[in-house]
């Protein structure tokens, strides 16, 4: 029980510094639709939540085969979502929609705390 608790705090804490530093990120969530026989592509729907998120630049030791030096790392906080996002979802900063290339998820005790999302536009 106190390992929970722990979780639920830090989820909180996390979700109240990002609003305190943080500034508006639209989280896109990206919902695969049907086929359209006409125009042979797959239709999809999308479902926004506005959270609060860190922007950053991709630093250099973080550079690798799948992130690039001109990508972005945006942290928001589990707290702010129901679902975990996932590479298909995008997100919305300043009219810029992102693509996300990776997600790092930051947990205690098996509960997501916050989500590291690196960002490419």
């Amino acid at each position: 029980f106190l390992v929970m608790g722990l979780a639920s705090s830090l989820k909180k804490a996390a979700s109240k510094s990002l609003k305190a530093l943080g500034g508006s990120v639209t989280i896109r969530k990206v919902t695969a639709g049907s086929y359209n026989t006409t125009t042979g592509a797959i239709g999809e729907s999308t479902a926004d939540t506005v959270v609060n998120g860190v922007l950053s630049d991709v630093g250099n030791s973080e550079v690798n085969d799948l992130i690039q030096a001109q990508d972005k790392v945006c942290v928001i906080s589990a707290g702010d979502l129901d679902y975990v996002p996932t590479p298909k979802d995008r997100v919305v900063i300043s009219s810029v929609v992102y693509q996300i290339v990776q997600i790092n998820t930051e947990e205690q005790n098996n509960t997501p705390i916050a989500f590291t999302l690196f960002l490419r536009s």
